[in-house]
């Protein structure tokens, strides 16, 4: 039952929901990240199931009230399992008319609306693109509209502090966030303590910030509002017990790639380059040295790879992180890595392209480049998360894969998965299985062409050991010695034995499993990345409808798991939804020789449960 539907009774003093999607939009000075945060942590301790999606403006500062500078925070929690931030908003939280018009269109047929009245003034209305005040005019006519006067209630609320006007109209957010969490029935005990740790050092402004959360959830509670608006509650979740913590895919990245680190017994040197919406992880970890991590901000993309390759080459474990036109001017270190066999982990955060395109908005379009962008028949392992609290165990993976077959691996992430939270049952270190990397130390018979037998890694040896002194490079060696070699034969064995190393890892990953339904029938739908969410919640509600769907998520991307083909080959059709114009689906053709179909979308949005739903409906009327 959807909110609109239950808030329809209004006989009932607090409503009972099974899920509720709610946006907080404004300017990007509005400070609506920090709202939906706040939301967000006060909904994780209540014990919801949660997802969430911030989408920011690209521009660093738009100006104040236009469209292109509107800033929102989308949460869905609920109290069954919740995959993706939803599809369309109940409620709307809008602070201007920018934010109004540009997100009115999400929001379902009587969904509740919350707006300042203060700030739909004509000057703004007309700046938004409206002709006329859609709070008088009737264009609001089919929602709940809840038009309040937040900036004139702010600033007296916060006086007593002695704000300026700039200031005090600054806590207007915490304000509309009160009164959010009075409407959900959220404790605002973790949000007045988060303030006031925020803004230690000016506790002016912190208890202002206070003061002004409180009002709103009082105005909640005291104000006589409209019929249809009241206090609705959303049952916990039935989750495994355990300790939780909130995530995004960013933190959830950096503590596996420092628990890969603990596992390999590695240092990790963490070599990067500031590029939306990839920088969060030079933030994150440099806040995390006691765990033998050292983070540096090169000058450029280049310097960044070649640093953390240099790193490699000494001992510690390699890590850069770009996003798409970084990861390119990454590509002949990369390439470089491949040709030394040195482990190095590349981690490529995708956004909307090419070149600049849409910085801060979510894409799968780095594909071919993962798979293919680098010079010769040069190929290196790729892996995908699919959620944000996947993250933690893909950076393991690919630890584990990078140093047990010194190899560069590639993590592609996007800024969907980056950016947006969900609840992270935390794990149990002594779970994971340690994979402590061992140097070569003997000297005798030493050299670095050296081989596993059956991986086919060659050693590593720390330069500057006693009696292993050698040198690596670029230029093609010897199989047999490791020396400068233009001999053709070597160079084809070489470029032989490079592809053979890196098709043999599929011996060493999981065989490819089936996430919801039968491991044969009708239709499979196959998706990679973070696509897993609005994949898993279309294929659930088919199969409660009765349809013969099941889905697959793959997270190895090259090489592809044994068994995917054979899995496939079990389906009447294959569905593959991306967000690019059809990458994984060639592929699959290419690889399997299978006629899979493709959903494709390049909008800089995550796909919607419906979409899927629909394009699995269809695909399947096709097989009749």
């Amino acid at each position: 039952m959807s909110v609109v539907e239950d808030m329809s009774n209004v006989e009932s003093q607090a409503n009972v929901v099974q899920h509720v999607v709610v946006r907080f939009a404004g300017d990007s000075g509005d400070g609506m990240q920090l709202t939906g945060n706040n939301f967000t942590q006060a909904t994780a301790i209540y014990g919801n199931d949660l997802s969430t999606y911030p989408d920011f403006p690209a521009e660093i500062r738009a100006p104040i009230g236009s469209t292109f500078g509107v800033s929102a925070f989308q949460i869905c929690f609920g109290s069954e399992d919740v995959t993706t931030a939803g599809d369309q908003v109940d409620v709307l939280v809008a602070m201007n008319p920018a934010a109004l018009i540009t997100n009115l269109k999400d929001l379902v047929v009587g969904g509740l609306v919350i707006v300042d009245s203060d700030t739909f003034t004509d000057r703004n209305l007309t700046r938004a693109g409206y002709k006329s005040n859609p709070l008088e005019d009737g264009a609001l006519d089919a929602y709940r509209l809840l038009a309040i006067d937040i900036t004139k209630q702010v600033v007296e609320v916060v006086k007593p502090h002695g704000l300026s006007h700039k200031f005090a109209v600054r806590c207007k957010n915490m304000w509309t966030l009160g009164l959010t969490m009075w409407l959900f029935d959220r404790s605002r005990d973790a949000a007045i303590q988060g303030l006031r740790t925020k803004f230690a050092h000016l506790p002016e402004i912190a208890e202002a910030n206070v003061e002004a959360l409180n009002a709103g959830h009082t105005y909640g509670e005291t104000a006589e509002l409209p019929t249809g608006i009241e206090v609705y509650k959303v049952p916990p979740a039935d989750v495994a017990p355990g300790l939780y913590r909130n995530t995004t895919g960013t933190e959830a990245m950096a503590y596996g790639l420092i628990a890969g680190g603990q596992l390999a017994e590695l240092p990790i040197v963490f070599a990067s380059y500031p590029i939306t919406p990839a920088s969060g992880l030079l933030h994150t970890l440099s806040t995390q040295k006691q765990f033998d991590v050292v983070t540096f901000q090169a000058e450029d993309e280049i310097a960044a790879v070649c640093t953390a390759l240099g790193a490699s080459f000494a001992g510690s474990l390699g890590v850069t992180s770009s996003s798409g036109p970084g990861i390119s001017l990454k590509g002949e270190a990369i390439s470089l890595a491949c040709a030394t066999e040195l482990p190095l982990i590349v981690i490529n955060t995708q956004r909307g392209g090419p070149s600049t395109g849409l910085p801060t908005k979510t894409e799968q379009s780095d594909l071919n480049q993962a798979l293919f962008g680098r010079h010769a028949d040069t190929s290196l392992p790729v892996i995908s998360a699919s959620t944000p609290s996947d993250c933690f165990d893909v950076a393991i993976e690919a630890v584990r894969i990078a140093t047990k077959f010194r190899t560069p691996v590639l993590i592609l992430s996007d800024g969907y998965i980056a950016n947006a939270s969900q609840p992270w049952r935390v794990p149990d270190f002594n779970d994971y299985e340690s994979f402590p990397v061992k140097f070569e130390e003997e000297p005798t018979g030493f050299s670095p062409a050296n081989r596993d037998p059956e991986t086919l890694a060659r050693v590593w040896a720390k330069p500057g050991t006693k009696g292993l002194e050698h040198r690596i490079g670029g230029i093609e060696k010897s199989f047999e010695t490791g020396d400068i070699s233009y001999d053709p034969d070597n160079h084809q064995k070489m470029t032989d034995v490079r592809k053979a190393k890196i098709d043999g890892i599929a011996k060493y990953i999981p065989q490819q499993d089936v996430v919801i339904g039968r491991g044969s029938g009708k239709l499979a739908v196959v998706g990679w990345g973070s696509t897993y969410g609005a994949i898993y919640q279309g294929v659930k509600r088919c199969r409660e409808e009765g349809l013969d769907v099941s889905h697959i998520q793959v997270r190895h991307l090259w090489p592809l798991p044994s068994n995917l083909g054979d899995l496939l080959s079990k389906f009447d059709s294959i569905l593959v939804p991306e967000m690019n114009t059809g990458q994984f689906v060639e592929v699959i053709r290419s690889r399997f020789l299978i006629d899979a179909q493709r959903i494709n979308k390049v909008s800089g949005q995550p796909f919607k449960i419906k979409e899927i739903e629909e394009a699995i409906k269809a695909q399947l009327e096709s097989l009749k």
